[in-house]
C-alpha cells in the first residue's frame, strides 16, 4: 500500500562522507599570459570559465558570504550589466529571460540524475528531475565539513566542483583532475572559506570553537538553547542543540537519539523539519515514485526529495532491507550556524528569508505533534512552547556567532 509523505516526515538518519582526493593543459578561461598557473587554486577559483558561459566558481560563491544572497541579487539587477554572467542559464525563469525566481529567492535551477530507485509519474521516463534551491555557502564547508551540497550528493570536494563546472558553467573544456585538487586545496586553506580566525584555527590545528558567551540579556537567554544538555521538556534548554551540535553545529546529539530511542542518531547530519511541506516559495509539486525493489512501492508529493537523490548513499546509510528508502525522503543536510548571520536567505529552497524567519519556523516544528500540524515532529512536537520572545533571543545570539567576513 502506498504511504504519504506526511507518514514519512521529520526523522534523520547519519551519512558519512569520505573526502579523497593528478595535469594538463590550461584552458581557455586564464589567459596564455598566465600559463604556468594552472594550479593556482585562487585563479582557479575566481577566474576560470573552462570555456563555458563565463561563469567561475567565484560568481556563485562570493568573497563576503560564499553564497549570492537576496541583496546581490538585487545590487546585479540594478547594476543592470548586459555582460553578467550570474544572470543568464539556470537563475533565469523557465522563459529563459525574466528573473522573477531568483529576485524573490535567489533560487537557481538544479538538474539532477535520478537514481535507479526514484521515477516521476507524469514524467516515467525521465531520467534527469529540475528542483529549484538556494546555493549553499562555502564558508566553513570545504575544510571542516565533508558533506557537500544539500543532499550529499557530491562525495568529495572535487566531485562537488566538477559537477558545479558541468551544470552550473556549462564549460567545454573538461577540467583536470590537478585543477580540481587545486580548487578543493584552496577552499580547505583560503582565509575567505572561514567565517572567524577559530574556525579557521580549527581547521589547522583541531582545536574546536567554544560557543561565545552571550553578552546582552537577550543573547544570554538564546545561548541556553544551543548549549549541549539532555532534553527535558518542558526546559526549553538545549533544544536547538538536539541538531545542531558537534564543534561546527551541525549534528545530532545524545540528547536528541537518547529521548527518540535511537533515531536520529547521534552525529546524523540529515534532518526533515517539513521544510518541503511548507515550500515557502511555492516551487512546483512533483509526484515522486519510490521503488527500492524490497518494500512496497511509495508515491510522494514534494517540491524536492533531499538526501533521496543522491544515487551513492553511503555505506552508513541502512540498506533498504533495514529501512525503505522512501523513509529518507526529505531529509536536507544540517547546516552550520557559525557565521549564520550573513548567509540568508536559510533552509535548501530558500524559504526563509531572514533569521527570525528561520527560527519562527521551528514553532511550528516544537509546538505542535504531526497529528496537529504537518510539519510538527513526530518525536518532539508538542513537547514545548517555542515563544516569540525565544524566538528573539535565539536570533540575538546566533548573530554572535559570527563574524562572517575573513576576507574580501
Amino acid at each position: 500500500m502506498a504511504r504519504t509523505s506526511r507518514q514519512l516526515a521529520t526523522l534523520g538518519v547519519t551519512v558519512a562522507l569520505a573526502l579523497s582526493s593528478s595535469s594538463v593543459p590550461l584552458s581557455n578561461g586564464l589567459g596564455q599570459e598566465e600559463l604556468g598557473i594552472e594550479l593556482d587554486g585562487k585563479k582557479l577559483f575566481d577566474k576560470e570559465t573552462f570555456g563555458g558561459n563565463g561563469r567561475t566558481c567565484l560568481t556563485c560563491h562570493s568573497k563576503d558570504t560564499g553564497t549570492v544572497t537576496l541583496a546581490d541579487v538585487q545590487r546585479i539587477i540594478d547594476k543592470a550589466d548586459p555582460d553578467d554572467k550570474f544572470l543568464i542559464h539556470d537563475a533565469l525563469d523557465e522563459d529563459g529571460v525574466g528573473t522573477t525566481r531568483v529576485q524573490e529567492h535567489a533560487t537557481i535551477r538544479m538538474t539532477i540524475p535520478l537514481p535507479p530507485w526514484l521515477s516521476l509519474a507524469d514524467d516515467p521516463g525521465a531520467t534527469h528531475v529540475t528542483v529549484f534551491r538556494g546555493i549553499p555557502s562555502t564558508r566553513n564547508t570545504p575544510a571542516l565539513d565533508p558533506v557537500l551540497n544539500y543532499d550529499g550528493r557530491a562525495p568529495t570536494l572535487q566531485e562537488q566542483a566538477r559537477e558545479a563546472i558541468h551544470g552550473h558553467a556549462q564549460n567545454t573544456v573538461e577540467p583536470t583532475t590537478a585543477q580540481l585538487d587545486a580548487i578543493a586545496e584552496f577552499q580547505r586553506t583560503g582565509a575567505r572559506f572561514f567565517s572567524s580566525a577559530a574556525l579557521r584555527k580549527f581547521a589547522a590545528t583541531g582545536a574546536p570553537p567554544e560557543l561565545p558567551p552571550g553578552i546582552t540579556p537577550a543573547e544570554k537567554r538564546g545561548r541556553t538553547f544551543l548549549v549541549d544538555a539532555p532534553f527535558t521538556p518542558p526546559s526549553k534548554r538545549g533544544i536547538c542543540a538536539l541538531c545542531h551540535s558537534g564543534p561546527m553545529l551541525n549534528m545530532v546529539n545524545q540528547a536528541h537519539s537518547s529521548f527518540s530511542p535511537g533515531s536520529p542518531p547521534v552525529g546524523a547530519r540529515f534532518i526533515n523539519t517539513g521544510v518541503t511541506i511548507v515550500n515557502a516559495p511555492n516551487n512546483p509539486i512533483l509526484r515522486w515514485i519510490v521503488n527500492d525493489e524490497i518494500n512496497p512501492v511509495v508515491r510522494i508529493d514534494s517540491p524536492d526529495l533531499g538526501v533521496l537523490l543522491d544515487p551513492t548513499p553511503p555505506a552508513a546509510q541502512p540498506p533498504p532491507s533495514v529501512i525503505p528508502r522512501a523513509f529518507f525522503a526529505g531529509l536536507f543536510k544540517i547546516p552550520t550556524l557559525w557565521g549564520v548571520k550573513d548567509t540568508a536567505p536559510y533552509f535548501h529552497d530558500n524559504g526563509a528569508k531572514t533569521l527570525r524567519d528561520a527560527v519562527a519556523h521551528y514553532q511550528r516544528f516544537f509546538n505542535f505533534t504531526e497529528e496537529q500540524d504537518p510539519v510538527g515532529s513526530r518525536s518532539l512536537g508538542g513537547l514545548i512552547t517555542l515563544t516569540d520572545g525565544d524566538v528573539d533571543d535565539i536570533v540575538a545570539y546566533l548573530k554572535r556567532l559570527g563574524p562572517n567576513r575573513m576576507d574580501k
